[in-house]
């Protein structure tokens, strides 16, 4: 007999913590968002819990449940992509009164249990190229939808799922040679047919900072004014000029970093980091010690996901990469991403439990 698994705390004290810092973050720099933030996280919460006390196994074993996820999820897509109001240049919430849902932060958990699912039943045979070209095709149809929206931080991280899944399924050193000569050729073709002259410039300017800096580069000076200037121990929350006087764009989402950088400093990088790190070890444990093959890819596909964001948002804010829109998980603010995010770790804790 093997000893019942129980919830694993660690991973909830790292959430609180990173919720914690993001909403400190939030009341100082706009506590309306920050309010409705917290009702975000009631709701998030509630819908973890939910899915942590139903056993979840039986029904990720149809391959009709995943799929069915997976195609609900296209179709918002499209509908979104066709009839949403454009908000801040993109097709991509929904808008019913005063709240905003985006599937495309819904389309990384779709994508993630789908592929879970699939290799779960294949990664015997990823060698093949059959295998790797059908899990390209669940990536690219909502990626590709996704990016007409046009959402290029969505659609990147969509492919760092897919890639993750790909090279820790086992494919063979030549084969991933080959599909990466094939992906320099297609970002090329990205480049000069696919990408807007906005997101060009955008990454251009990671190469030439001191380009247009009251255009393109402005929110990245502003955003290493605000890290640089925090020191030690921040100015204090309610303090940071480049956050209060709104020099810093998007300050709750996007650059959400290094306002809490300018205000806690190094000490509130270090805790934030620290959770971070600690969240995304307590999953991989969680996926290493279960038996069970689609919840060691759940699990894989979350941290991948996870450190994608972390690594393209802190990136940008720190401009050694693009700014492309990437919010920090649990942190930003942004309802449809707790949410999508809360389901995961629903997901993980309730096929955890009942794992021997």
């Amino acid at each position: 007999m093997h000893e019942k698994k129980r919830i694993d705390w660690a991973l909830v004290i790292s959430l609180m913590v990173l919720m914690a810092v993001g909403l400190a973050s939030l009341f100082s720099s706009d506590p309306h968002i920050a309010t409705k933030q917290i009702i975000w996280i009631v709701i998030a919460l509630a819908v973890a819990v939910f899915l942590y006390m139903v056993d979840l196994r039986s029904f990720f074993g149809h391959r009709g449940f995943v799929l069915g996820i997976y195609l609900v999820v296209i179709i918002l897509l499209l509908i979104t992509l066709f009839i949403a109001p454009t908000i801040k240049g993109n097709r991509a919430w929904f808008v019913i009164g005063s709240f905003q849902f985006q599937p495309s932060e819904f389309a990384k958990v779709a994508l993630i249990l789908v592929l879970a699912y699939f290799f779960s039943k294949q990664h015997i045979g990823i060698g093949r190229w059959r295998v790797v070209f059908a899990s390209l095709i669940y990536f690219a149809i909502p990626a590709v939808i996704i990016a007409k929206q046009p959402d290029l931080g969505s659609a990147i991280v969509l492919f760092c799922i897919w890639v993750g899944f790909v090279l820790l399924s086992g494919l063979p050193a030549k084969k991933i040679a080959i599909s990466g000569a094939i992906l320099v050729v297609a970002l090329g073709v990205m480049w000069a047919a696919v990408l807007h002259p906005y997101q060009k410039e955008r990454i251009i300017g990671v190469f030439v900072p001191e380009r247009d800096p009251l255009g393109v580069n402005y929110s990245v000076i502003q955003s290493k004014i605000a890290i640089g200037s925090g020191g030690v121990f921040g100015k204090g929350l309610g303090q940071g000029t480049q956050v209060q006087l709104g020099f810093l764009p998007e300050a709750q989402t996007d650059f959400i970093f290094a306002a809490i950088a300018e205000e806690g400093g190094l000490v509130a990088v270090v805790v934030l980091l620290g959770a971070l790190l600690w969240m995304m070890l307590r999953i991989l444990k969680i996926g290493m010690t279960s038996e069970g093959n689609f919840l060691k890819f759940v699990c894989l596909g979350t941290v991948v996901m996870f450190c994608a964001q972390i690594v393209l948002h802190i990136g940008a804010n720190m401009g050694l990469v693009p700014v492309i829109g990437v919010t920090l998980p649990f942190v930003s603010y942004g309802g449809s991403s707790l949410l999508a995010n809360m389901i995961l770790i629903g997901i993980i804790q309730s096929m955890h439990v009942r794992s021997y």
